[in-house]
């Protein structure tokens, strides 16, 4: 990652620019930086505040969409009947109007999380809320380490927002031969992983039907931690690839969701975790 990457001519959504002194080679420069915009995001469902994020504010509609998804707050998104997004001094609150189905279930298990950019487990109330069971996957495709190596090697040629600002994650789906097609970026991990999943979710029936979800694997550029293999898993992808480690609760999630696991995807090299089976040649 760039020490301060170049200002480009057109900044892009969720950054801005600002002066800056910079202490180069012993002498001081004056220059412009861009940095990514992270601010409050909080999430209601029919009226009533359910969590408070901090996040890039671009791609709201996929983040309040693949947020209420991963989080079990709906189970499919024709659960979810509109989403408006309200700006104010303080920052976006994001308006659901859910089924009522899932408010009543949303009810019994209301908790308040607050600026999650780090752990995903801030404001849980209980053990139970932290580590939420997974539903098993079903999917039974294989990927050739070729498509995988190519779905992470598209990754960073499409994160212009990191390009500005060196400081974002990015989360991408590709399909079964490797290639990326949709990147969503934000200033938080399960963020970026959130606004991916809500833009699967709301691809046009067509395209969904031609390259569902499961026919394809998610590449992330951090670390593989237990929240970001319940939403994937929970998305119904069965694959996930990332550029750092993984940790020993992400591991068991993954074992218990039937979801491959793997690390360390950098260049042409990755290890496999779990579920090593829907890897071609993985003995």
């Amino acid at each position: 990652m760039d020490a301060h990457p170049a200002v480009p001519c057109a900044l892009p959504e969720g950054s801005r620019a600002t002066p800056v002194r910079r202490y180069r080679a012993g002498q001081w420069h004056s220059a412009q930086d861009v940095l990514a915009d992270e601010v409050p995001v909080a999430l209601e469902y029919n009226g009533v505040s359910h969590a408070v994020m901090l996040a890039t504010p671009a791609d709201l509609e996929d983040f309040a969409l693949g947020f209420s998804l991963s989080e079990g707050l709906v189970q499919h998104a024709g659960q979810v009947y509109a989403i408006e997004a309200d700006p104010s001094a303080e920052g976006i609150t994001l308006r659901l109007e859910v089924a009522a189905s899932c408010f009543a279930q949303f009810k019994d298990r209301r908790r308040s999380l607050a600026g999650r950019t780090g752990c995903g487990l801030c404001g849980a109330e209980s053990l139970t809320q932290a580590v939420r069971p997974v539903a098993p996957l079903s999917v039974q495709g294989v990927y050739t380490p070729e498509a995988l190596v190519a779905g992470m090697g598209q990754l960073r040629a499409r994160q212009p927002l990191l390009a500005a600002t060196g400081a974002t994650h990015a989360a991408g789906w590709c399909d079964a031969q490797g290639q990326l097609h949709l990147v969503r970026e934000d200033v938080g991990r399960h963020n970026a992983l959130d606004k991916l999943i809500g833009a699967l979710l709301r691809r046009p029936a067509s395209q969904r039907q031609a390259q569902p979800e499961a026919s394809g694997f998610v590449v992330v550029t951090s670390r593989a931690s237990h929240e970001m293999v319940q939403k994937t898993a929970a998305a119904g992808v069965p694959l996930l690839a990332a550029v750092s480690g993984v940790t020993a609760l992400a591991l068991h999630t993954a074992e218990a969701a039937g979801l491959s696991l793997l690390g360390f995807a950098r260049g042409s090299d990755f290890s496999v975790y779990t579920q090593g089976h829907r890897v071609a040649g993985e003995a």
